[in-house]
């Protein structure tokens, strides 16, 4: 026989394998399924009848690969007797057909005098499954005299077959080429475990040939041992091992974070299905059952080892994402309050909120103008530098929000956006603070800097202003009266209105100034902040 006739003869029994096979399969399944929902109901009876239709449809399953190996003899026309064949086989099979019919209409016919309307319908489908079978049945002297002639026909080089499903699978895909395979397939570090010196050196020649660069370990612990020390793409597991067997090579594997990223395809004589389930729950990629077919397990190790590249790309991807978002979290840190940064990546959009207790400090130099026309731009701008990373630390310090800078204007608040009962003890805390920096910087670049400091407490709205070049900013009458106390003050003094007065006055030692014209406000009661009180 040809290699492609050989290859039509797999083709036509992996049909008569799929077209047998889904509704004996549909029968069994559905049976057991009913089987279990009867006992629940504790319905012996229907129970009873279920497992006869149950013990029917496994003597089908029994009797497909009979009727496989008659699509391989039909399909390459050794077949002796072949009318006598197809009788023997419509008789065996027909037999447990009609167990499965009788039963299944005397269940149903109960269940519609019991109103079992979903019972009804399961059954139908159990009765469906095997008319499909008998019809396929009826049908199997068509398809295997059409393949014998497709066999004939290509045997003998007659032009090209008909169309039917099996030819047309069997010239859609195309016989496999080892030397394109190995040359489309990449290099990779596979390792190697069997306690079997002659199973690892063939998958170690076999591997070596494909251009994987392969390592071998003779027992469960050389394994997790070389995994410690060498990286690798991929793991081929014998199962059965004797010092500790492959199972438990395998979770140890999956259980360790720095491993359980590789691949490990199971290879095992063991091909029972419990095995070959719990090795896939553990973690496994693939399991191949020996002896295995040499192109089959390249075939498949090619498969894992792409599906690794993919995976690796998507978690280089990932951490490279995951990088450039933590440099945006940082930048917009460095720009906005953490929790408003929190709420935009929440997706948040317009982001404003009232605050009924806030304490705004509004901050000047004193002769800036005439500093900026005796001094180098240069020096301008390290004099503002030093000067407002100092009070950037100091509001670190206190807890307290940094607003914004305008020119040599220093702008900071308490209570927000996190609101704090204490807002203006650590406003004030600063403004203390802020005048000993003042002093200290002024000192450093031989320069007397003076700053006038005011302080007001009530209502606030704050929130997200633009679109492109935000910010977050503050609004609202006691914004605009710390400005003005600001601005009425006097050099070196920090000027606050008696609201926040009343909120300090038994943490701070206050001086009155008494009535004070502020624009937009008229007189104020002001008093400059002078000490801490010692406790």
């Amino acid at each position: 026989m040809t290699e492609q006739a050989q290859r039509l003869e797999r083709v036509l029994a992996a049909f008569v394998r799929q077209e047998f096979g889904a509704p004996i399969a549909t029968i069994t399944g559905l049976t057991e399924i009913l089987i279990d929902d009867a006992r629940q109901g504790d319905d012996d009876p229907l129970a009873a009848d279920l497992e006869r239709i149950l013990a029917a449809g496994l003597q089908l399953q029994e009797q497909l690969s009979e009727l496989i190996e008659f699509a391989r003899h039909a399909s390459s026309g050794a077949v002796g007797d072949l009318d006598a064949v197809k009788s023997r086989l419509r008789h065996d099979l027909r037999t447990p057909l009609n167990a499965i019919k009788g039963y299944s209409e005397l269940i149903m016919e109960d269940a519609r005098e019991a109103g079992r309307d979903d019972l009804v319908a399961d059954v139908g489908k159990l009765l469906a499954a095997a008319e499909q079978l008998l019809w396929q049945i009826d049908s199997l002297v068509g398809s295997t005299e059409s393949a014998v002639r497709i066999a004939s026909e290509t045997d003998a080089g007659i032009g090209t077959p008909s169309r039917s499903l099996i030819d047309q699978i069997f010239h859609s895909i195309q016989p496999i080429s080892p030397k394109h395979r190995r040359e489309q397939g990449l290099s990779s570090r596979i390792l190697v475990v069997d306690d079997m010196e002659a199973n690892r050196e063939l998958l170690s020649r076999r591997l070596g040939r494909d251009g994987h660069a392969v390592s071998v370990a003779a027992d469960g612990y050389s394994a997790l041992e070389q995994t410690g020390r060498s990286e690798f793409d991929l793991i081929l597991l014998d199962l059965m091992m004797p010092d500790i067997n492959g199972y438990d090579v395998l979770r140890r594997l999956k259980d360790d974070p720095a491993l359980r990223h590789i691949p490990v395809i199971m290879i095992s004589a063991l091909d029972e299905i419990d095995s070959i389930v719990r090795c896939i729950e553990a973690g496994a990629e693939d399991y191949i059952s020996k002896p295995f077919d040499p192109v089959l397990l390249a075939a498949r190790i090619d498969a894992s080892l792409d599906r690794k590249r993919l995976r690796d790309r998507e978690h280089a991807f990932t951490v490279e994402l995951q990088a450039e978002k933590s440099k945006s979290d940082a930048l917009l840190l460095n720009i906005l309050p953490a929790t408003i940064v929190e709420r935009i990546n929440r997706g948040e959009v317009a982001i404003a909120d009232r605050f009924p207790e806030a304490t705004i400090l509004f901050s000047d130099l004193v002769g800036f103008t005439g500093l900026a026309g005796r001094s180098s731009p240069g020096q301008i701008i390290e004099i503002l530098n030093r000067l407002f990373s100092s009070f950037d630390d100091l509001a670190k310090r206190f807890g307290l929000e940094k607003i914004k800078t305008i020119g040599d204007a220093y702008m900071v608040a308490g209570g927000l956006p996190e609101e704090r009962p204490d807002h203006a003890v650590a406003v004030a805390e600063m403004a203390l603070a802020m005048l000993e920096e003042v002093g200290r910087i002024g000192t450093q670049f031989g320069e007397n800097l003076e700053v006038r400091i005011g302080v007001h407490s009530g209502e606030v709205v704050a929130g997200i202003i633009g679109q492109h070049r935000f910010i977050y900013d503050v609004w609202g009458d006691t914004v605009n009266t710390a400005s003005r106390l600001e601005s009425s003050g006097v050099p070196n003094r920090i000027q606050i209105s008696e609201a926040t007065h009343h909120r300090i006055a038994d943490k701070f030692r206050c001086e009155l100034r008494g009535p004070v014209n502020v624009k937009g406000k008229g007189a104020m009661l002001t008093y400059f902040l002078r000490e801490r009180r010692t406790p």
